[in-house]
């Protein structure tokens, strides 16, 4: 069975990005992403500092603003943000204060600032084949696919999960690279089955370890978006053992998704950046 490295993806992306940055440096720009964090969630914490850590690395300016938790707060932050020339990308972190939706969330920071897909618009603009910034771990799903030289065009694919942040957006990346798609979810009947049907399986659905060994075909590539704390430590939703003699490859967790997700959300910002100008 193949891994497909995330960090190597991710590096050679940075790469490119690096080059990116130079060019608006050029013109005195430094591409700026902030990062909001609307209560103290320590995985939240923990996965803003390996933005900044990252960010840093290929010159993209990161600005963390840890909050109490208060919607009227979070929402002056986001308000602040959008009017800020010199910020090109926001990322609102979850969880979310009580009372406030994703949805709302969204809508407040503008789409040519949103550069992990969280304004309903820009999925909406996804929908319809427009230009706009996907949820970056969707987009990474379909990164690795294509860096691992896994073909899509006319492969069976079968996303586990229907959030509005990975498994749906994924699935609408995957039909524009003219992948059949099948979308599974906690009501998909005898879900081992479906899933054994396709070329690409994606799991994202927060279960450690669901996917097993009966449902993979032979040969099918596994994209594990899963990243579960438990006693064994972090684990993804696929069952990385018992898929191993049968998989032809397979995304590991750590060090898959994760990797390519974060460099992407700077990518982004650097694409927006560019926009701005």
């Amino acid at each position: 069975m193949r891994l497909l490295d995330g960090r190597a993806m991710a590096a050679e992306i940075g790469r490119h990005v690096v080059d990116e940055v130079a060019l608006l440096a050029e013109a005195g720009v430094t591409p700026t992403l902030a990062v909001v964090l609307p209560g103290d969630d320590r995985a939240a914490l923990s996965f803003a500092r390996v933005i900044e850590q990252t960010a840093g690395r290929v010159g993209v300016a990161c600005q963390r603003h840890q909050l109490s938790g208060k919607p009227d707060e979070l929402t002056e932050t986001l308000g602040r943000l959008a009017a800020d020339p010199a910020v090109h990308g926001i990322l609102a972190q979850t969880p979310l204060p009580a009372g406030m939706t994703a949805d709302e969330v969204g809508a407040r920071i503008p789409a040519s600032k949103d550069v992990d897909g969280m304004n309903p618009t820009s999925l909406g603009r996804l929908a319809l084949g427009l230009p706009a910034f996907a949820p970056a771990t969707a987009a990474a799903v379909v990164e690795i696919l294509r860096r691992g030289d896994v073909p899509m065009a006319g492969a069976r694919a079968c996303v586990i999960g229907r959030s509005p942040v990975v498994g749906k957006p994924a699935a609408l990346l995957l039909l524009a690279e003219d992948a059949t798609v099948t979308v599974c979810h906690s009501r998909t009947r005898d879900l081992a089955t479906v899933a054994h049907e396709a070329d690409i399986v994606v799991a994202a659905v927060g279960r450690p370890k669901l996917v097993g060994a009966g449902f993979v075909r032979p040969g099918a590539t596994v994209i594990d978006v899963g990243t579960n704390v438990t006693d064994e430590g972090l684990v993804g939703d696929v069952d990385a053992d018992a898929i191993a003699g049968v998989a032809g490859a397979l995304t590991p967790v750590p060090g898959g998704v994760g990797p390519v997700t974060t460099m992407l959300l700077l990518r982004n910002t650097v694409q927006a950046a560019h926009r701005a100008r």
